[in-house]
């Protein structure tokens, strides 16, 4: 059964390619959903899969990019408020 979680990570993950790296990963792990940078220097992640898909993004997260250096991510897991079909990352 697909499952969802909302991330917040933060760290050093504004303008270190944090967002590229979360898009790449969770393609090759086969999650959808968006990533977003947050105005308080924070990234959001909204993600969609099977539980052992959003454990591994989990785990990828808390890894970062080379460049970043992820402090916390807050996990929270709730039911699906959209239905993604590919895993974007979301401009603002």
């Amino acid at each position: 059964m697909r499952e969802e979680i909302r991330c917040v990570v933060s760290g050093r993950v504004q303008m270190v390619m944090y967002r590229d790296f979360v898009q790449r990963n969770a393609r090759s792990i086969g999650v959808v959903g968006t990533v977003r940078n947050l105005s308080n220097g924070t990234v959001e992640v909204i993600a969609q899969g099977m539980p052992d898909q959003l454990k591994e993004c989990i785990e990828r997260l808390n890894e970062g990019s080379i460049l970043s250096r992820v402090e916390d991510v807050a996990v929270e897991w709730r039911s699906s408020r959209n239905v993604f079909d590919d895993f974007t990352i979301v401009y603002v």
